[in-house]
C-alpha cells in the first residue's frame, strides 16, 4: 500500500532550493562602450581635419576672391582729322607698330610744305644779313659808324634767331604728318574701338584701347591673419573659374595701403571716427600681386575674370616648419 506523504516534508521540500538550481542574481548594468567609441572616433577626425584645414589655411594660404587684371593702354589721336584708313577691328590682335588709322594728312603734309619755304626765306635773309654786316664790320670808323655795325649786327643775330625758329616749326610740322598715323605702341587685343571710318577724330579724345596681353597678373584679396605665411617669391598656384587648368606664377609683392574709413577728414579737417565699434570684427583684405609664370595657350586671360590662388611656402620654408 502507498503510504500519503507527509504534509510538513513535501512543504519543507518545497520552500527549499533545489541543490543543483543556482540562485538568481542582479544583473549589473553595461556602459554604452559602442556609443563612446563612436563620438571618441568622431571627434578625432573632425581634431584632425581642423587640423589639417587649418595648416592648409595658414600655412598654405588661399582665397577664391582674386582677379585677373591687365594693363590698358588708351588710343588717342594727338592730331585732329577725319579718319581714311582704319584697318583694324574690334577685338582683333595686334602686334606692336601695327597701324591702328589714318588722319587725313593733307593738311598737315601742307604745311610741312610750307615750313620748308619759310626755312629757305629765313636762310637766304639770314645770310644776306650777315654779309651786309660782315663789309661794314672790315670798314674803318670813317666810312661808317660804331652804332650802324651793331644795327647790322643785330639784324643778323635776328635773322639767325627766325632761321631757328623757322627749322622748329618745320621739325613740329613732320612730327605732326608723322602723328597722322597711329600704330599699336603694344602685343595686345583692340578694344572698345569708338572710331569708324570717314568720322571726324578730335585730338586727345579716345578712340580705341589696347589690352596689353603681355602685362597680365593676378591680384589677390588674402586676409590680413594669413599675410604672415606670405612671402614675396613664393610659387603660386591659380585656377581660373570655369576652368581645370592650374596656371603657375610667384607673389611679386604685397599692397602697402588699403582705404582706412576712420582716416577720412571731417569738414573741419580732423580725423572722422566711427563711434560704432561691432563685437564680430572682420579681417581686412589686402591686395597681393601675383606674376604668372607659366600661362597654357588654350587658356584665354580675361581682365576682370575671378581665379583661386593658393600660395605655397618656398622649399627654405618648408623644411623649416617640418623641422619644428
Amino acid at each position: 500500500m502507498l503510504k500519503a506523504k507527509d504534509p510538513e516534508v513535501t512543504a519543507k521540500r518545497d520552500d527549499g532550493a533545489s541543490p543543483r538550481q543556482a540562485p538568481l542574481r542582479q544583473a549589473k548594468p553595461r556602459l554604452p562602450i559602442v556609443p563612446i567609441l563612436t563620438t571618441f572616433i568622431t571627434v578625432a577626425i573632425a581634431g584632425v581635419l581642423s587640423w589639417a584645414m587649418w595648416s592648409a589655411y595658414m600655412i598654405a594660404p588661399w582665397t577664391r576672391d582674386a582677379t585677373v587684371r591687365v594693363y590698358i593702354v588708351t588710343i588717342a589721336p594727338e592730331v585732329a582729322g577725319q579718319i581714311v584708313q582704319l584697318p583694324v577691328s574690334d577685338n582683333q590682335f595686334v602686334h606692336k607698330d601695327d597701324l591702328l588709322m589714318v588722319i587725313d594728312p593733307r593738311n598737315y603734309s601742307i604745311a610741312v610744305e610750307n615750313a620748308e619755304a619759310a626755312l629757305e626765306q629765313a636762310k637766304a635773309n639770314a645770310q644776306e644779313a650777315q654779309a651786309e654786316y660782315d663789309r661794314r664790320q672790315n670798314l674803318t670808323t670813317l666810312s661808317t659808324s660804331t652804332e650802324t655795325k651793331q644795327e647790322y649786327l643785330a639784324k643778323a643775330l635776328g635773322t639767325k634767331a627766325a632761321v631757328d625758329q623757322v627749322t622748329a616749326s618745320l621739325k613740329q610740322a613732320r612730327v605732326n604728318l608723322a602723328r597722322t598715323e597711329i600704330r599699336s605702341p603694344v602685343n595686345g587685343y583692340v578694344t572698345n574701338l569708338l572710331a569708324q571710318l570717314g568720322n571726324y577724330a578730335n585730338a586727345g579724345v579716345n578712340q580705341l584701347s589696347i589690352v596689353n596681353t603681355d602685362s597680365y597678373w593676378i591680384d589677390g584679396y588674402f586676409e590680413e591673419t594669413q599675410l604672415a605665411s606670405i612671402r614675396e617669391g613664393n610659387p603660386v598656384s591659380i585656377k581660373l573659374m570655369g576652368s581645370t587648368e592650374v596656371l603657375r606664377g610667384h607673389v611679386s609683392s604685397l599692397a602697402r595701403a588699403i582705404i582706412v574709413e576712420n582716416a577720412e577728414a571731417g569738414a573741419s579737417g580732423v580725423a572722422k571716427v566711427n563711434p560704432i565699434f561691432t563685437w564680430v570684427r572682420l579681417a581686412q583684405r589686402v591686395p597681393v600681386r601675383i606674376t604668372i609664370d607659366e600661362h597654357p595657350k588654350d587658356v584665354p586671360l580675361i581682365a576682370g575674370m575671378t581665379a583661386t590662388v593658393e600660395v605655397r611656402p618656398q622649399d627654405g620654408a618648408t623644411s623649416s616648419r617640418s623641422s619644428r
